[in-house]
């Protein structure tokens, strides 16, 4: 996959090279257009936001904030027909705090979705948890640099920077979703509560396999969603889209996630040789028990 010339894909959700004055007030206020807790990006700093929604992964956009998930609130609408009958009632609340027994947070649920009745009483829930990749290497540089002329650096070439930054898979994977998974998943289940991952594409295709279900015998759904480039008012944008969906139980997918795959035992062997090779060669003092007692 080549390295693109510059990697953000997305700049307080709009492309980089889009100069129209709605692009450029948002640009210039910081604002967010996919439903923030405030009009204003927030990611990183509140007074200094690190508005890059996604980034570049060879041609494809990978989405690097879990705000941008939130356009037009399309996952709201496909978690629900995952947990209720068509037709129910139902609303969504943000970033609501779970408790284990002892009263400890085992974490923030990103949107938790409730059915009501008539009277407004609550019937049944569920768990919509929204997984954005990591980047390594170093965003903000290529931002900071970005916001000082967006006219003048929006076609910039980064790509013989240090760091270029790049969506990281495997450490999202594993240090934010089999975590989640594993304690506010591991208690929603308890509870008989179903839960919706929703991410991208390029995320869920660094998984391994996940053993499926039919939809009516699911705990889990993972809903799978691209920003794909179509035509708006004369300009090009990204319009988030489901693009796929995998229906899983929840002990079978945790265990998938949460158990590596082993390499070749021979390999570690070599490197142990390698260590006692050094080792050796530095003649170590030799200890031993003769002469102890």
């Amino acid at each position: 996959m080549h390295k693109p010339k510059q990697p953000l894909a997305e700049v307080f959700g709009f492309l980089t090279t889009d100069m129209s004055p709605q692009a450029t007030r948002y640009r210039t206020n910081r604002r967010c257009p996919f439903n923030n807790k405030v009009p204003n990006c927030t990611k990183d700093k509140a007074k200094d936001p690190l508005g890059v929604c996604s980034v570049f992964h060879g041609d494809e956009p990978a989405i690097t904030c879990p705000i941008r998930f939130r356009e037009d609130w399309l996952i709201t609408d496909d978690a629900a027909a995952f947990f209720f009958p068509e037709g129910t009632k139902w609303s969504s609340l943000t970033e609501v705090r779970l408790n284990d027994a002892h009263g400890k947070s085992a974490g923030n649920i990103d949107v938790v979705l409730v059915a009501y009745d008539d009277t407004g009483k609550i019937l049944d829930f569920g768990a919509l948890e929204i997984q954005a990749v990591y980047i390594s290497g170093n965003v903000r540089e290529p931002f900071d640099y970005y916001m000082q002329n967006p006219v003048e650096h929006a076609t910039m070439d980064w790509s013989m920077q240090p760091n270029y930054p790049r969506p990281d898979y495997l450490s999202s994977s594993r240090k934010r979703l089999a975590p989640q998974l594993i304690y506010k998943g591991g208690i929603l289940n308890a509870w008989r509560k179903k839960t919706v991952v929703a991410l991208n594409s390029g995320f869920f295709a660094t998984l391994p396999p996940l053993p499926a279900v039919e939809k009516s015998e699911a705990d889990i759904a993972w809903l799978i969603y691209d920003l794909q480039s179509t035509e708006f008012e004369g300009r090009r944008r990204f319009k988030l889209v489901k693009t796929g969906q995998v229906y899983t139980k929840f002990e079978p997918a945790l265990q998938s996630i949460t158990t590596a795959v082993p390499g070749d035992v021979e390999n570690f062997i070599r490197l142990l040789q390698h260590k006692l090779d050094q080792q050796m060669e530095t003649a170590p003092v030799t200890r031993s028990l003769e002469g102890l007692f």
